[in-house]
């Protein structure tokens, strides 16, 4: 870089002396990150199809079995946002190997596990590693790239991050469905090792970062355990809460209105606390830069969107098309190849177009896609459901890109840590929201519906007693008596009119998501403009 253009990067907050990648290229940082985060990624969601086989297999119920996931996502939202500290305080190179070696190592006695209790202990312990990962990679990314170069790292970095989940249901349907469940987090092993290995040798701790760890360690570890059990306590019921909520009955259930009391009371306390504590665990002061702010609302949407139409459309695909869970995963799969494509566009555009534009046509994209989900049918064929999947996967690199790229223009170098950290929570929150959300909504809707549709299935109907007569005629055309003709007529009409109400749900789904796009729209105004190709003014 010229000298003009360090010392503009050195004026919007970056400085070369913090780069991790030490005197070789910066892009083989990003290629050795991204390894461990494939993996955590990809973990997060291949788990989800392999839930009955890993009940079966441990002689549990199902209901016993969802705590494999309910452990991993509780104990990964209690360290992600103290991971920002953590990094400052054992040092980012270490803190991530730990978080490596932790994940690759629990995964090992998740494959091995013999009882459902072993397992979910060893998931507590998978969430504690994983969580670790992606703010410490993408403050690495942040300090090893200048402002102007960030969008295309961030493209770079982000492929894993979108396409990890999406490929998750699929190579999980087959492996399940091949293997055994056990080499779900069996594989995470040897990639943990891999990554290891090449974060070892191409991934440098920098002397500036080192420096501030030993400025923040002179004169004692401070530790701020009061901001510690409050997020602890306060996001470790808030995700237990959203799990749990629909299948326990939300707020009748006297345990779930605890956890979300307990959890609103320690989030509320949380707030004033750390913004008057000398050495706080946490940096909510970052929530007062406006783009900062912005950045965490639509990085809380795109959660939503990215985590809530996983979840179920292949459960979509299921329940209503009757699909098995390698093929449910296989429609993903289609967006995700789009993604691949277009992320690289989304790398360039970012580093010469205002990421306001880029944000604003990329929330239309997803409500455009959104809508036009809301007239898929029951009829569909899976041509249908891969190709409404790519039209919303095309808009997702222009979300995530221009987001990551944005948020730390204007903050101070030693702020990236925490920085990465807090958008990871808003993340990993959205996510969860659009999880919860979505899955009550289809419970509720699908009850409402189907109690509607049944309403018109009685002998006063004569489209009712038509259809049952013709089909009665069809079943007797091949072979069965008049009674059970007339039996068998009525549980098909009935299964009918089941799958109907199912996909009436799911409509509904999509189109609370698509109004929660559109809400969310304006406010990518209020951030100001990033100038992408020129240095920022000065320092903040």
């Amino acid at each position: 870089m010229s000298e003009a253009g360090t010392a503009g990067a050195q004026a919007g907050g970056w400085t070369p002396e913090r780069s991790a990648a030490g005197n070789r290229s910066p892009w083989l940082v990003v290629f050795v990150i991204s390894i461990a985060t494939f993996m955590e990624v990809l973990d997060s969601a291949i788990a989800n199809v392999s839930l009955n086989h890993i009940a079966g297999s441990l002689s549990a119920s199902y209901d016993e079995a969802t705590w494999v996931l309910t452990s991993y996502l509780i104990s990964n939202a209690i360290i992600i946002p103290i991971s920002g500290w953590l990094s400052d305080v054992i040092g980012r190179k270490r803190y991530y190997m730990i978080s490596v070696a932790l994940f690759a190592g629990s995964s090992l006695l998740c494959g091995l596990a013999p009882s459902l209790s072993i397992l979910i202990m060893a998931r507590v312990l998978q969430g504690i590693g994983g969580g670790g990962l992606a703010p410490s990679e993408q403050a690495m990314l942040a300090d090893t790239f200048p402002p102007q170069k960030r969008g295309l790292a961030f493209a770079a970095y982000g492929i894993v991050v979108i396409v990890g989940p999406i490929l998750g249901p699929t190579l999980g349907g087959w492996i399940t469905d091949n293997l055994s469940w056990h080499w779900i987090f069996l594989i995470n092993v040897p990639i943990g090792c891999l990554s290891l290995f090449l974060v070892n040798i191409f991934v440098d701790e920098p002397e500036a970062v080192q420096r501030d760890r030993e400025e923040k360690l002179r004169g004692g570890l401070k530790v701020d355990y009061i901001g510690f059990a409050l997020i602890a306590v306060g996001l470790g019921f808030l995700e237990f809460t959203l799990d749990r909520g629909q299948r326990d009955d939300w707020f009748t259930n006297p345990v779930i209105l605890a956890s979300a009391v307990a959890s609103g009371l320690c989030i509320l306390t949380l707030i004033p606390w750390e913004l008057t504590h000398k050495d706080p665990i946490i940096n909510l002061r970052l929530f007062g830069r406006r783009n900062f702010a912005v950045t965490c609302l639509v990085m809380l949407t795109v959660g939503m969107i990215l985590f809530g139409t996983t979840q179920f459309i292949p459960q979509l695909l299921q329940q209503v098309l009757g699909y098995t869970a390698t093929d449910a995963g296989m429609a993903l799969t289609a967006g995700g190849l789009a993604t691949v494509l277009v992320m690289p566009f989304a790398g360039i555009l970012s580093s010469k177009v205002d990421a306001r534009i880029l944000l604003g046509v990329a929330l239309v994209i997803q409500a455009t896609a959104l809508w036009h989900m809301t007239h898929l049918s029951a009829d569909m064929s899976f041509k249908d459901a891969a190709l409404a999947r790519m039209w919303q996967a095309v808009g997702l690199p222009f979300l995530f890109v221009p987001i990551t790229a944005v948020a730390y223009v204007g903050l101070a170098p030693g702020q990236n840590n925490q920085a990465s950290a807090l958008m990871n929570v808003t993340r990993n929150l959205g996510g969860s929201f659009g999880i919860s959300l979505t899955q009550t909504l289809i419970a509720q809707r699908q009850q409402f519906h189907q109690a509607r549709l049944v309403e018109q299935l009685n002998r006063f109907n004569p489209y009712y007693n038509s259809t049952i007569k013709g089909s009665a005629a069809n079943f007797a055309h091949h072979g069965a008596g008049a009674l059970q003709a007339t039996q068998q007529a009525n549980a098909s009409l009935l299964q009918n009119v089941m799958n109907q109400a199912s996909m009436l749900s799911f409509i509904d789904a999509f189109r609370v998501l698509m109004i929660v796009v559109f809400c969310v729209t304006p406010v990518i105004f209020l951030m100001r403009a990033n100038h992408p190709g020129k240095a920022p003014a000065g320092a903040h």
